[in-house]
């Protein structure tokens, strides 16, 4: 009996074993995405029964896509389409015709119409309920070495828990502290960065590699270290998706209290956590603000209505404008706010948007305001449009001005 017992246990260590053996290497036969010696890039799909196969993704040239929002016609850029070849065994294959540029990418097939991942690829980001996989072109010197990990001090990542009294419960931020944190008694500049609509304080760490740029850049001596505050600006929630009371639920873009003065109400209370949690700089010049999309809406109504608490501001493809300013006293007295806030002195205002967002105009709008007021700002024009490829770059231009 206990022959057998031994006999049995060794069998189901063995098929635990080759089990596990194939779900760590994804099966074999099949590699995709792969990096060709020529720059070019080669996407791989099985699929014996499937008709047709497409890859998109931020790595293709753009589109045009036109769209009706709040009946009216919005047209904007999109990745555009490979399609994919079958071959032997069933697997699809498409290799760019072009030099894919290094950056970090995201992509999906298109199986007989429906949307999926990469299954041969582990590397997946979600943006809101939106699931992609990750291409990482690197190359030394490029702005995209920012974004890979290298042997470098790292900071600290840690997900933290505050009491919002406005909310009425207690609400989650992602935390980051420069290396050497631990074991100085230094203090450090605080900068605070926003996402945009349907994300939450995870984004910017998973989607935008903030930790990997904030690294990078301190390492390299182009940044001064700092403490990173990375909030979710949506005060209904508590904290990410799968991360609260609300368990497994589907993420959405529509969630109340985004745009309508409560979080700009609600951040002093995160600041004052913060201070009174870390070993930080006092003073506005020792505090920076930056988000994208909903994120930058967000900073140029915390700018204006707290004039005194950052002296650095960075709008990311910020949305501009409010349909119904009496929704809040937050969103009143706009020009008023705005000369306030430059007699202050602000250190920097910094505004970046891709030159085929459909929020170009409204940024474009706003950059004339501050012109015809004298008001002084940077501005950074990149090519594509309303997406994380050029958030990236936004905050690896925006953090090395900071703090100076």
């Amino acid at each position: 009996m206990k022959r057998f017992a031994l006999i049995l246990a060794a069998a189901l260590c063995a098929g635990l074993t080759a089990g596990a053996q194939q779900a760590l290497y994804g099966g074999p036969g099949v590699e995709s995405p792969v990096i060709n010696e020529d720059g070019t890039v080669t996407f791989r799909y099985q699929a014996p029964k499937a008709v047709k196969v497409e890859v998109t993704g931020d790595f293709m040239p753009a589109q045009k896509v036109e769209v009706e929002f709040n009946g009216q016609k919005i047209s904007y850029d999109a990745p555009g389409v490979g399609e994919l070849k079958e071959g032997k065994g069933g697997v699809w294959e498409y290799t760019t015709p072009f030099v894919v540029a290094p950056d970090l990418y995201n992509y999906t097939f298109r199986v007989d119409g429906n949307t999926v991942i990469d299954p041969h690829n582990m590397w997946v980001n979600r943006d809101v309920a939106s699931l992609t996989s990750v291409l990482l072109v690197p190359a030394e010197g490029e702005r995209s070495d920012l974004y890979a990990i290298h042997r470098v001090p790292h900071g600290t990542v840690s997900k933290v828990w505050y009491n919002s009294a406005t909310a009425g419960f207690d609400r989650r931020l992602t935390v980051y502290t420069p290396a050497g944190y631990e074991t100085s008694k230094a203090k450090y500049p605080v900068l605070y960065v926003l996402h945009g609509i349907g994300g939450d304080e995870d984004a910017w760490v998973t989607q935008g590699r903030a930790t990997q740029i904030l690294d990078n850049l301190i390492a390299r001596g182009e940044a001064k270290p700092m403490i990173v505050v990375f909030t979710n600006g949506n005060i209904s929630q508590e904290a990410a998706p799968g991360e609260n009371s609300t368990g497994y639920v589907r993420p959405t873009m529509s969630l109340p209290q985004t745009m309508e003065g409560t979080f700009e109400t609600a951040f002093p209370e995160i600041v004052k956590f913060i201070d009174s949690r870390y070993r930080t700089l006092s003073g506005k010049q020792n505090r920076a603000v930056c988000g994208l999309s909903m994120g930058g809406f967000h900073t140029l109504y915390l700018s204006l209505n707290y004039p005194d608490m950052f002296g650095y501001s960075g709008m990311f493809s910020a949305a501009i404008g409010v349909n119904d300013p009496s929704v809040s006293k937050i969103y009143q007295d706009f020009d008023k706010k705005l000369a306030k806030y430059f007699a202050g002195k602000p250190s920097l205002l910094w505004i970046g948007c891709g030159n085929t967002d459909f929020l170009w105009q409204a940024n474009l709008d706003f950059k004339k305001k501050l012109d015809d007021n004298g008001f002084k700002y940077t501005f950074m024009e990149t090519e594509g449009g309303h997406i994380w490829k050029n958030w990236r770059i936004y905050l690896s231009e925006f953090v090395p001005l900071i703090f100076k």
